[in-house]
Formats: structure tokens, C-alpha cells, sequence
């Protein structure tokens, strides 16, 4: 009797949880209905309460789509001001976040098109590097600061999703998507990063679900070989922290050796936007004896932060008199296991604010 009693208590709350999740549902629909009157109406303060809340993981999303930061704020403006022009047109036969998320996708897969990929201008080296093991076509990538996943980073993606929103801001994850078609990445993420059903991303992408079927089967094939199956630490644990240091602490001593005990053997070192790679140890290491070479006797200093779920720095350059030191790249580490298995080298200074870095460095007197 007493189990029985349990038993039909336990059915009363859940029943009485389920009510309420029902009523606040109901009410939210309610309040974004007539936040949408309001909008249709002109009222740009309405339409701003109804898009903040999903614009972090729309830049996310554009990210994805572009692998540039800076073409993801451009192509989220975009889409917000299609959206605003759009309202008259939105019916809610979907949601609010879906019908977003289908403008922000096309807006982006246009902008692929009509700009036929913008590569940025190949930088020139201020030194001879020394012939590297290939060249890379996806010289526009950037990475993504994790100050901008807050918010977004334990939203619920839907039943479907097949990847965290974390993961697929790794950088391999998102160097992956630029290999392919651009539709087929924007069936990937729509499908398995964001969990939207087949039915729903057809629509989206103005197509039919076999279509939709035959181009994510062929997505994650393509997507799976190019981030490759090595494990790697958590994020922001102790060992990842450990890892990152001592990888700085050999840096800033110009310790070749030491930079290599870190890394695994078949490491790969790239430097966005120039398409030089060197893969191997090897490679890395002419690459560092040339680059340390260049650094001569000038001190380099390395702030710590995290940029695509993953440890980075930025590092500045200085010789001994002088005051400040100036930017000399953005390294974010890919690992694997113990090591480190991808140092990617952004050479842009513009990109030292949107990760949070002041544009230039106080020498220290001492270590910092």
C-alpha cells in the first residue's frame, strides 16, 4: 500500500511539473506574439527583445558557416536586418529561433557565393620560412573566442544533435566545414550541431529530405576524416592548463627541443593567412629554428586566454630599450592526449581585441 501511495505521488508531481512547464510555454508564446505585434508595428525595441536572445549562437552559427570572425558579425547584421524587414512575411509556422536560423544559413551560403570565398592578401614574411610541407586553401580561418559561447554553450541544441556546441568550435571542426560544399556544411550544422529534424532543415535549405539524407551522410564522412579520432584532455583541467604552460615556457625561451617534447609526431603547424603548413617534427622544427633565429635577442611575452574551447595566446615581441611590445600572433594549441597535436598561428593584430588582448604589452621588468 505504502509503495502503491509513493508510486501515485510521484505521478501527482510529475503531472503537476508538466502543467507548469505547459503554462510557462504558453505564456512565453504569449509574450513573444505580442512582442512580434509590437515589432510589425515599428517598434525596433521589441524586435531587439525578441532577437538578443538568440544572437550569440546565430554569430556562433555564422562562424561556422565562414570560419571568420570578423565575416560572421558582418553576415549577423545581415540577418538581423533581414529579419526585421522580413517580419510582415513571418507567419510562425516555425519558431521564432528556426525561422532566424534559416535566414542567418542563407544569408551566409549567398555571401559564400557572391564573394566567391574572399582570401585574404597572403602576408609576406619579415623572414626566408623554410619550404613548407603543403599549402593550405583555408587561409581565411580565425579563431572564436569562448567569452562568446557563454550562454550558448549549455543551450539544449534538440534530440537530433550529434555534437556539443563546444565541440563544433573546435578548429578542426570548423576547418572541416570549410573542405566542404557549402551546403553540405550548412547540413551538418543545421542537422547535427543544432539538431533541427530533416523535414525542418529541407525546408530550411528549400530542398527535399532525401536530398537533405544523402548530403549529411556524405557531410560526416568528410567532416570525421579531416578532424581525425585522437582523445584530448578536458577543457580548463588541470592537465590542459599544465600542457599549455610548459608549451609557453618553452616558447618564450626559444627552447626548440622542449617545444618539440610537447607536440606528437605528426603535428601540424599552420599560421592563417599565410598557407604555409609544416607537418612533422621535422618541418616544425626548421620552421622554429628560423622564426627563433628572426627573434634574435628580442624578449617575447605570451598572455594566456581560450579561443575555440581550446587553450591560446597572444604573444608580443620587444627588443630590450624599448617600452611596449607589439603584437607577433596568435597561437591556439589543438590536443591530443598529453601532447599537443596543431599550433595554429594567426597573423593578424586586428584580431587581439576581439579575444580580449590589449593591442600592444607593457614590457615587464621581469617574467611575466
Amino acid at each position: 500500500m505504502e509503495q502503491a501511495a509513493l508510486e501515485q505521488t510521484g505521478l501527482e508531481r510529475t503531472g503537476l511539473e508538466q502543467t507548469e512547464l505547459e503554462q510557462t510555454e504558453l505564456e512565453r508564446e504569449a509574450l513573444e506574439q505580442a512582442g512580434l505585434e509590437r515589432a510589425r508595428g515599428g517598434d525596433e525595441q521589441a524586435f531587439r527583445e525578441l532577437t538578443d536572445p538568440y544572437r550569440r549562437e546565430l554569430l556562433a552559427h555564422c562562424y561556422r558557416m565562414l570560419g571568420s570572425l570578423t565575416d560572421a558579425e558582418d553576415m549577423l547584421q545581415e540577418t538581423l536586418l533581414a529579419a526585421w524587414r522580413g517580419l510582415p512575411r513571418f507567419q510562425r509556422r516555425s519558431t521564432l529561433r528556426s525561422w532566424l536560423y534559416r535566414i542567418a544559413t542563407n544569408t551566409c551560403l549567398n555571401a559564400i557565393r557572391s564573394h566567391a570565398r574572399r582570401a585574404p592578401a597572403e602576408p609576406t614574411p619579415p623572414f626566408q620560412p623554410p619550404e613548407p610541407t603543403q599549402r593550405d586553401e583555408i587561409i581565411w580561418l580565425q579563431p572564436y573566442p569562448d567569452a562568446l559561447l557563454d550562454g550558448i554553450a549549455d543551450t539544449a541544441p534538440g534530440p537530433e544533435a550529434r555534437y556539443s556546441q563546444t565541440e563544433a568550435i573546435e578548429l578542426a571542426f570548423v576547418a572541416g566545414l570549410q573542405r566542404m560544399p557549402p551546403r553540405q556544411a550548412a547540413t551538418v550544422l543545421l542537422r547535427d550541431v543544432l539538431g533541427f529534424g530533416t523535414e525542418e532543415v529541407a525546408r530550411m535549405l528549400k530542398t527535399n529530405q532525401t536530398a537533405i539524407k544523402g548530403t549529411l551522410q556524405r557531410g560526416r564522412a568528410a567532416l570525421e576524416s579531416s578532424r581525425g579520432t585522437a582523445g584530448r584532455l578536458p577543457a580548463t583541467s588541470t592537465e590542459e592548463r599544465d600542457l599549455a604552460r610548459r608549451f609557453a615556457d618553452a616558447y618564450v625561451a626559444a627552447d626548440i627541443d622542449r617545444v618539440l617534447s610537447l607536440l606528437t609526431d605528426d603535428a601540424w603547424l599552420s599560421m592563417p593567412p599565410a598557407p604555409h603548413q609544416y607537418h612533422g617534427l621535422e618541418a616544425i622544427r626548421s620552421f622554429l629554428a628560423a622564426s627563433f633565429a628572426f627573434r634574435g635577442e628580442r624578449g617575447v611575452y605570451l598572455l594566456p586566454g581560450r579561443a575555440n574551447n581550446q587553450p591560446c595566446f597572444a604573444s608580443y615581441l620587444a627588443a630590450h630599450d624599448e617600452p611596449m611590445a607589439s603584437p607577433s600572433g596568435v597561437f591556439v594549441l589543438t590536443l591530443a592526449g598529453e601532447h599537443i597535436a596543431a599550433m595554429t598561428r594567426f597573423h593578424r593584430d586586428d584580431l587581439y581585441p576581439l579575444l580580449g588582448f590589449p593591442p600592444s604589452l607593457p614590457v615587464p621588468a621581469g617574467p611575466i
